[in-house]
């Protein structure tokens, strides 16, 4: 069995404890196969088959190359998101408990699985905001505290009886992660801050405000009894956008279409940012390339909507695989299983954007890469969830897919991914890339 995507995958996860970390590796990746960054706040001059990305708040990510030709005949794009579900650090957020434990405020981003999080070691990555010369442009900091200095610690069974007969976790008490013991030297005020300065070797009084994220210390490993399944964090949804840059990179020979790989944040709670697919970020991008190819007459409009019209967008996030346990709460003719190959996602309330012909453009992509292919629907009686699809239909007319691989433990702190489908979804980009 190939574990090569699945294990390059897993490395790329482990390096990247937050969606500012993503973000920041994968333009590392990028700028070393020789695409060029941008910045929105500068004209977009592009050259044709040239090849360029730029970033929205640092945690998301458009990356493409120019069609062959002066203009395009339209776009080839995957959208996936650098979000997952986890735990937040409050501002103002140190604790103290007897005046012996610190602990940290915390409260929960998107929709993760609360007693995954009990246990383990943890740590908290992000960002640092320090100020500058200029108010309106301060300076962005990445950091991931030293080793694992956090854990949220189990009640013992002795005191919560009912632990295993459906214990409700509450949010604002039971998931408060132990940090450190007080002793005679501690500084409760701003002990969190003081932490990052040192880190950094920064002077605290510089440090405005922080974004950070708790995540498992643990790194990704292989499983299963020929390694056929990978354990790691945060498959959902790095998974589908490492393929994309994979894809990107690797194909690239330009073609009468512009080749793009999308990465937004925020899909996990709504999309409605800046850096989210419901953002301006993504067709305003769009429209700056068509501008890029047209001489300052031309309706360039015009020209968009002609190349809108026939783009494609695979919306590429992660499904529902059948679970050995629970095998009754999948469709009972529609069950994608791990190792299966990609999944088209389909709902007739459109919670997912997939049609009949967009579906069936994915299906023949997925046969010239030699790859299976599955559906997914919900049960009839369960609903399920969305994605940046149905979204980005409503800022483009364009046609779009929702697909994704099938896996099990979906927003736990650790997912379980298939090795095989790693490999099979990034042949599927490969070939959608190629031609």
């Amino acid at each position: 069995m190939q574990k090569k995507y699945a294990k390059e995958l897993m490395q790329f996860i482990d390096k990247s404890p937050s969606v500012y970390h993503v973000v920041e590796n994968a333009a590392r990746t990028l700028e070393a196969a020789g695409f060029t960054r941008l910045q929105l706040s500068d004209p977009f001059n592009l050259k044709p088959a040239g090849k360029y990305f730029v970033t929205a708040n640092g945690s998301a990510l458009i990356a493409w190359q120019m069609s062959k030709g002066q203009k395009s005949l339209g776009f080839k794009l995957i959208g996936t998101h650098s979000d997952s579900p986890c735990l937040r650090i409050k501002p103002n957020p140190e604790l103290t408990v007897q005046n012996h434990y610190l602990k940290l405020n915390t409260e929960i981003y998107g929709g993760a699985i609360l007693s995954t999080w009990f246990d383990r070691p943890l740590s908290a990555a992000g960002r640092v905001i320090v100020r500058t010369d200029n108010p309106l442009a301060p300076k962005e900091l990445l950091i991931s505290l030293k080793d694992a200095p956090l854990i949220i610690p189990n009640l013992a069974i002795h005191m919560n009886r009912e632990v295993n007969e459906g214990y409700k976790i509450e949010r604002q008490k039971d998931m408060l992660p132990l940090l450190a013991i007080i002793n005679e030297k501690f500084e409760q005020k701003g002990f969190l801050t003081n932490l990052l300065a040192e880190q950094l070797s920064i002077d605290p009084d510089s440090i405005l405000d922080f974004d950070l994220y708790l995540y498992d210390t643990q790194p990704g490993s292989f499983c299963g009894l020929s390694e056929e399944f990978f354990s790691t964090g945060k498959i959902d949804n790095l998974g589908m956008a490492y393929a994309s840059l994979d894809a990107l990179i690797a194909q690239d020979k330009p073609l009468d279409y512009v080749k793009a790989a999308c990465i937004f944040d925020n899909e996990e709670v709504g999309s409605g940012t800046m850096q989210g697919a419901g953002s301006p970020f993504f067709a305003d991008t769009l429209k700056r390339i068509t501008i890029a190819q047209c001489s300052p007459e031309e309706p360039w409009f015009e020209i968009f909507q002609q190349q809108l019209s026939r783009s494609f967008l695979i919306s590429a996030d992660q499904a529902h695989a059948l679970h050995p346990n629970y095998p009754e709460k999948n469709d009972i003719t529609n069950f994608p299983v791990v190792n299966g190959g990609p999944v088209v996602k389909i709902a007739a309330a459109m919670s997912y954007a997939s049609d009949g012909i967009s579906a069936g453009i994915f299906k023949d992509l997925c046969k010239r890469a030699g790859v299976p292919c599955q559906n997914f629907v919900n049960r009839s009686d369960i609903k399920g969830g969305s994605t940046i699809g149905p979204i980005t239909a409503k800022n483009l007319r364009i046609k779009i897919v929702d697909i994704g691989n099938p896996i099990l433990s979906m927003h736990s702190i650790r997912e379980l991914g298939g090795t095989a489908d790693q490999e099979f979804i990034t042949k599927v980009f490969h070939q959608y890339y190629k031609e």
